[in-house]
C-alpha cells in the first residue's frame, strides 16, 4: 500500500478528506458498514446507482420477493440462471477489499458488516470472522425446508439436468443462502452487527444507500453510542447531514487513502 496516495488535495473535499483521515487514525476501534458500491469496481452492478440493476431493470427486483420465489416454479428457474451467470463467480476483489483487509491487519477493526453476497471482502484477505455478512452469502445454498446448508457450486451444477433443484436431503425447495425481501434477517446476525455498531469509536458507511432498514439504522445506534459517522458514497445519503465526513470521491482511490492514515498512525 506504499504507493497510494494521501494527497487531500486530491480528492473533492479535501478538508472533509482530513477530518475523516483524522477521525479514523485516531480511533482505537472502527466499524465498517459497506454496500453493493464497493464492489462495482469488481464488475458487479450496484442496485439503486444511476447504472443500478433495479434502476436499469425494475422488473428485476421482483425475482428478489421470497413469497413469488416460492410460489412459482418459474421464477425459481429464471433466479438459478441469474445465480449461475452471476458476475461474482468470475470477480476479483478490488483496491477497497484489499484496503480493508489491510485495516483488519491494524488490529483496528471492530469489524467489517457488509450488504454484499459476493464473499469478496474475505477473498480480498479480511478474516472470515471479521465479517458480519447481514444479506447472506450467495456462495451457499440453503433449503427452506429443513435448512441444509450446501456450497452453490455443487447445486448449481445440477442445473443442466434440474432447473429447479430440490435439497437431496428432504426434496424441499432450495435458494441461495441470501435475504430476499419479505424474508426475515437473521436476528442473531442482526445483534452482532448492532454489538459492532455500539462498540466502535468510529463507523464507516462505504458505498450504501443508507436507504434500507434494519440495516441503515446501525449508523443511528453508532451515533447514539457516541461514534462518528464517516459516508462514503458516489450518491448523497439519508445520513449525510449527521456524519462527521462525507465523501463522494471514487471508493478505490478514497478508502486505501483513508486506511493508508491509519495505518500510519498504527506504525505499519
Amino acid at each position: 500500500m506504499a504507493s497510494i496516495t494521501t494527497d487531500s488535495t486530491l480528492f473533492a473535499d479535501p478538508e472533509g478528506f482530513e477530518r475523516a483521515a483524522e477521525l479514523m487514525a485516531s480511533a482505537g476501534r472502527i466499524t465498517v458498514l459497506t454496500g453493493a458500491g464497493v464492489s462495482t469496481d469488481s464488475g458487479i452492478p450496484d442496485f439503486r446507482g444511476p447504472q443500478g440493476v433495479w434502476t436499469k431493470d425494475p422488473g428485476a427486483e421482483a425475482l428478489s420477493d421470497f413469497d413469488t420465489y416460492m410460489g412459482d416454479v418459474t421464477v425459481r428457474r429464471q433466479v438459478w440462471l441469474a445465480r449461475r451467470s452471476h458476475q461474482a463467480w468470475s470477480a476479483q476483489p478490488n483496491a477497497a477489499h484489499r484496503a480493508l483487509a489491510g485495516l483488519a491487519g491494524t488490529g483496528r477493526l471492530r469489524a467489517l458488516i457488509t450488504q454484499n453476497i459476493d464473499g469478496l471482502h474475505q477473498r480480498g484477505g479480511t478474516p472470515a470472522d471479521e465479517v458480519i455478512e447481514v444479506h447472506g452469502t450467495l456462495l451457499w445454498v440453503r433449503c427452506t425446508r429443513c435448512a441444509l446448508r450446501t456450497p452453490a457450486e455443487e447445486v448449481l451444477a445440477r442445473l443442466d439436468e434440474e432447473s429447479d433443484p430440490k435439497c437431496l436431503r428432504c426434496g424441499g425447495i432450495q435458494k441461495s443462502d441470501t435475504i430476499s425481501f419479505g424474508q426475515r434477517l437473521d436476528p442473531e446476525v442482526i445483534e452482532s452487527a448492532a454489538q459492532a455498531a455500539r462498540e466502535c469509536d468510529v463507523f464507516v458507511a462505504v458505498g450504501t444507500s443508507l436507504s434500507v432498514h434494519p440495516v441503515a439504522g446501525l449508523c443511528d445506534v453508532a451515533m447514539m453510542a457516541r461514534a462518528s459517522l464517516v459516508v462514503v458514497n458516489a450518491e448523497p445519503t439519508p445520513y449525510d447531514d449527521f456524519a462527521s465526513a462525507v465523501l463522494h470521491d471514487p471508493i478505490g482511490d478514497v478508502v486505501p487513502a483513508l486506511v493508508e492514515r491509519v495505518r500510519d498512525a498504527a506504525g505499519i
